[in-house]
């Protein structure tokens, strides 16, 4: 795996605050952290439990007889899911859980000191500590109540309902099914079928053998409980679940994006990236910076420096951070730069090389020397098959030229699916887009061939956005256009270009030199195994051949254990991953966009995706 770059980790982080925390908030901090751990132990007991024999039955004796246990020690499988779902969202602060937790806990309690009051409970010293430890879970909710406000979807106790509902039915009919097939004891009616099934779904324990009329395999009583279990988690989701984040990037914020562009767009590439429609952004107190960000999946996904004023930047940050506190989001950021990736360290976010930019300066570039030979000789192939390339702002194409390479863009597209996140704007022809340069490649019959995009990076600057080609085209077409407009930048005022991202580019670099270390080797040869379906490999080297400053990009994130799940929303969000379509009672149970964004309604025409960067690279 790359290494953490502690370059951008400051050897001691900035703290938001001066003044160290008073003992109310350590305490209020250190209750809430305890409820989880509570929980988590009683998940492995409950695991345990189910997996020994022994320890199960006893558990189901004190339950079943004068003893009590500790809140969700049920020896069940049930009790295990609910326990260790439970954990996982009181970790990330929801207060939907608070509230769930208390109300099952809280009178649970008062149950506990009520039967301690009679003798042949309060005889018995298990039935102490487990009051005991009822009531410190209960007052660990209570003192650490603070520390739990994220909030949650107002949507989610209807769907929770709905799913639930549609659980139950699934999973009672396929549960009664079987024991119906199963069943030992012939004669019995539906309804102690049913209720063997409903009994099942709570214990695998004695609980069920109060309906004699059904005996039934332990393969069905176990199947049954898991069946129920995993509906109970799906509920349990749902109503948990994080907002989904629907704000999307309005016309009121775009025109703030630009002109915070206007003023600071030289400083990232990817700027012009954050007009993205369907993302939103969040500004600092003073409106001078602004994080673009998508929440995908519970991650809130930021792209990108922010944008504007770097001074500006911390206000944008804390509020961007804020923002998915409140809303229980995971915070990553996709392809910060070592400047912008410094101040999100200062703020608490840690750091993961992801790979290298290729920034070619116009001034600099040249096709003299052998190491452009090959480039050259592409270059020259191609120009002699009498090919030729148009470099054009988009604001000078007329519209049915546009449109025509709008229409070419889509058949060209390589797959049925648009990729584009970070490194892509997601539309083509847009009005708003003038600024943007098109290259348009033709053969010597005059017929489109290939087009290239790229959007403003300042006043002197491009970021390429969309690349595509018709298959049947002379091959080493993009190198062709990549070398003409390097070499005809000029025409438009333009002094550097960025081209493709390169993921692990140091990976293939240094681990291609003499010395390399065996676990550099190890990590270089996976991701050339991998580059066969990826273009990971490709990437560097086709990029590689125009001689560009590579320039770092990194993934920022919270913790260590979130970077699976910020993969993949990261897969999602790049278009890489596609989930399955929702049945229709959720869909219609969602809520629609803001007007004018992609895909909301009323808009007319939903723009077109674009693919990412790398998505039609020319192989010579």
């Amino acid at each position: 795996m790359p290494a953490r770059q502690s370059v951008l980790i400051p050897p001691q982080r900035t703290p938001r605050t001066s003044a160290r925390p008073s003992p109310g908030p350590r305490l209020r901090a250190g209750a809430a952290a305890a409820t989880v751990w509570y929980l988590r132990v009683l998940a492995l007991l409950n695991i345990v439990a189910v997996l020994s024999l022994p320890f199960r039955e006893e558990v189901h004796e004190h339950n079943a007889g004068e003893f009590f246990t500790p809140y969700l020690a049920t020896a069940g499988l049930v009790s295990a899911a609910l326990a260790l779902f439970l954990a996982m969202v009181m970790r990330r602060r929801k207060r939907a859980a608070w509230v769930f937790n208390l109300l099952l806990a809280g009178p649970l309690f008062a149950l506990y000191v009520l039967a301690l009051t009679q003798e042949r409970f309060r005889e018995h010293p298990f039935n102490w500590l487990s009051a005991a430890l009822t009531g410190l879970f209960v007052i660990a909710l209570l003192v650490g109540r603070t520390e739990f406000n994220a909030i949650g979807d107002r949507s989610n106790p209807r769907l929770a309902l709905a799913v639930g509902a549609v659980g139950i039915l699934v999973s009672g009919g396929l549960g009664t099914w079987l024991v119906d097939a199963t069943n030992k004891v012939s004669g019995a009616p539906l309804t102690d079928k049913v209720a063997y099934t409903l009994l099942r779904s709570v214990s695998v324990g004695p609980l069920a053998d109060r309906v004699p009329a059904v005996e039934s395999p332990r393969w069905v009583d176990i199947l049954i409980n898991v069946l129920m279990a995993g509906t109970f988690l799906l509920v349990l989701y749902v109503c948990f679940r994080s907002p989904r984040g629907l704000a999307l990037l309005g016309a009121e914020d775009e025109t703030r994006l630009r002109e915070l562009l206007d003023r600071h767009g030289e400083r990232d590439s990817l700027g012009y990236f954050a007009l993205r429609r369907d993302k939103a952004a969040i500004f600092s107190p003073t409106g001078k910076a602004a994080v673009a960000y998508r929440v995908v999946g519970g991650v809130s996904l930021a792209s990108g420096d922010p944008i504007g004023d770097p001074e500006a930047w911390p206000g944008a940050i804390d509020a961007w951070l804020t923002e998915a506190q409140r809303h229980a989001w995971t915070p990553a950021v996709m392809g910060a730069s070592e400047e912008a990736g410094t101040i999100y360290a200062r703020h608490g976010l840690d750091a993961l090389e992801l790979g290298d930019e290729a920034i070619v300066d116009v001034a600099d570039f040249s096709l003299d020397g052998r190491a452009m030979r090959g480039v050259r000789q592409a270059h020259k192939r191609v120009q002699r098959a009498g090919y030729t390339v148009t470099l054009r702002r988009h604001e000078d194409i007329p519209d049915d030229e546009m449109a025509l390479l709008v229409e070419r863009a889509d058949h060209w597209r390589d797959g049925a699916t648009e990729r584009g996140f970070s490194m892509a704007l997601g539309r083509l022809g847009d009005p708003g887009d003038g600024r943007c340069v098109m290259l348009e490649c033709r053969d010597a019959d005059d017929e489109p061939r290939a087009l290239l995009s790229f959007v403003p990076w300042g006043e002197h600057g491009l970021s390429l956005d969309l690349m595509r080609r018709d298959r049947e085209g002379e091959n080493g077409l993009m190198e062709f256009m990549v070398v003409e407009l390097l070499l005809r930048a000029g025409e438009i005022g333009v002094r550097r270009v960025s081209l493709n991202f390169a993921m692990f580019r140091s990976v293939f670099e240094r681990g291609a030199r003499l010395g390399a270390g065996p676990v550099l080797r190890l990590w270089r040869s996976v991701l050339t195994f991998f580059s066969r379906w990826w273009q990971i490999e490709s990437l560097y080297r086709a990029n590689a051949k125009y001689r560009p400053v590579w320039e770092p990009r990194f993934l920022l994130f919270a913790k260590s254990a979130d970077i699976p799940r910020i993969g993949l929303a990261s897969a999602r969000a790049e278009g890489f991953l596609t989930p399955p379509a929702l049945p229709s009672f959720v869909r219609r149970g969602r809520r629609h966009g803001t007007p004018g964004a992609p895909g909301a309604p009323g808009t007319p025409g939903t723009p077109e995706a674009s693919s990412a960067r790398a998505a039609d690279q020319d192989q010579s």
